[in-house]
């Protein structure tokens, strides 16, 4: 019996507020749900449930070693080896795990998405094909204060102190450098039909000859 083929390995990066949610959900809708395993990066961000909740706030999230990348990598393999895992689900408001985890059954495609995933080379050498979202500053400010306001319960003040402290400098340290891994940079995001089309036919294209 021929052995199955392992599954298609996709990363995207960029940074935050770049548009990453949005071209994923592209390649869901257009590449089908049901055929994608997606493995967002920072539901593996490390459990501080033993820090004093006001001392949570102090991590440099946007550093790498706030991650534990180690556990993606686990979780990638296996899914490569069609074998279902267990995420962990990540509470922002509260900077700590939740003690539910959520079960991801292996697929024909592995989606993860993440800002710092082309940073780590072990998780970099997973992937298959390795696309940066490329946004402008300004833009991607604006739709991470709207977000963190709407959706984490952050004020103004603090996404703005965030931003200035970590989120920008670790941008210029981690992020943008490893744009250079990419075999696709999109400009736009998921909003550039042509560089769209161009991916989704890539991707067929790869899942045809498997």
């Amino acid at each position: 019996m021929p052995q199955r083929a392992a599954p298609l390995v996709l990363g995207i990066a960029g940074g935050t507020g770049s548009g990453k949610t949005t071209v994923a959900n592209v390649i869901l809708e257009r590449v089908g749900a049901e055929n994608i395993a997606l493995l967002p990066h920072d539901a593996y961000y490390k459990n501080l449930n033993d820090l004093p909740v006001a001392q949570r706030a102090l991590v440099n999230f946007d550093h790498p070693d706030s991650l534990e990348t180690g556990l993606m990598v686990e979780h990638v393999r296996a899914l490569r080896e069609w074998r279902a895992v267990d995420i962990p689900i990540y509470d922002f408001t509260t900077h700590a795990r939740t003690p539910a985890t959520r079960r991801i059954e292996p697929q024909p495609v592995i989606l993860v998405e993440g800002i710092l995933i082309f940073a780590e080379p072990a998780l970099c050498g997973l992937f298959d094909v390795k696309i940066f979202v490329d946004t402008a500053p300004d833009l991607r400010f604006i739709r991470r204060l709207k977000r963190d306001i709407l959706e984490r319960g952050r004020t103004v003040e603090s996404v703005i102190h965030q931003y200035e402290t970590t989120v920008r400098p670790m941008h210029l340290e981690f992020v943008e450098p490893s744009k250079r891994h990419a075999d696709v940079i999109i400009p736009e995001g998921g909003h550039n039909a042509v560089a769209m089309d161009m991916v989704v036919a890539r991707i067929e294209s790869l899942l045809d000859k498997r």
